[in-house]
């Protein structure tokens, strides 16, 4: 069995979960889709690695958050997407918010998106122009993180836009403040799609 098709996605039910999840590009790669208001436990049991789509209800994965966080512990990868307070039901990691420039190549702007461990696997599938796009703040993630995607203001890094932590469960969490899901599935922000769909081609080559 292709390592891809134990991959798993939590959703929500919105319009662009749904467009996202029809598109050929993405739909190989999700064993099951689950329904973050109907979520059990046992819906995650034969996953290795589940998706927590962007712009779901904070709320609900707080009240999940045992169920998420246990699947993590027991060695398997939760990968978390943007705008859900993730800073609020994840170990270890913090959040600061930043205005949003949606124009910043409009406007010729540096948007201060800087690579960080470039020897990094996910660099074998992923490039800058996939991740450069609008924030909508940063974390500070827990020690012994592998920095991905950092922030920079004024040439100093204030925080990372993507990490990859193995120190804070008995699993891994990639983190993210990218929302790829609401910006494919709104057709706007063609950066979204190639970062959703390197990020999955990554985490199913294994």
């Amino acid at each position: 069995m292709s390592h891809a098709l134990c991959i798993g996605i939590l959703e929500g039910g919105a319009s662009y979960h749904t467009f996202a999840l029809a598109d050929p590009r993405f739909a190989p790669y999700f064993a099951r889709k689950v329904y973050l208001p109907e979520l059990r436990a046992a819906d995650l049991d034969d996953l290795e690695t589940l998706v927590v789509a962007d712009r779901l209800h904070p709320g609900l994965l707080r009240h999940h958050s045992a169920a998420l966080r246990t699947f993590a512990d027991q060695g398997r990868t939760l990968i978390v997407l943007g705008e859900v307070e993730a800073h609020t039901w994840l170990p270890g990691t913090h959040w600061e918010a930043r205005p949003t420039n949606f124009w910043w190549w409009l406007e010729g702007a540096d948007p201060g998106v800087r690579q960080r461990s470039p020897n990094h696997p996910l660099w074998q599938w992923m490039t800058m122009p996939d991740v450069t796009w609008h924030y909508h703040g940063f974390f500070y993630p827990p020690p012994g993180s592998a920095p991905l995607v950092a922030l920079e203001e004024e040439g100093q890094e204030v925080g990372l836009l993507l990490y990859e932590d193995r120190v804070s469960t008995g699993g891994r969490l990639i983190v993210t403040t990218l929302d790829p899901i609401y910006h494919h599935g709104s057709n706007f922000m063609p950066a979204a799609t190639r970062f959703l769909e390197n990020l999955l081609r990554w985490v199913g080559s294994g």
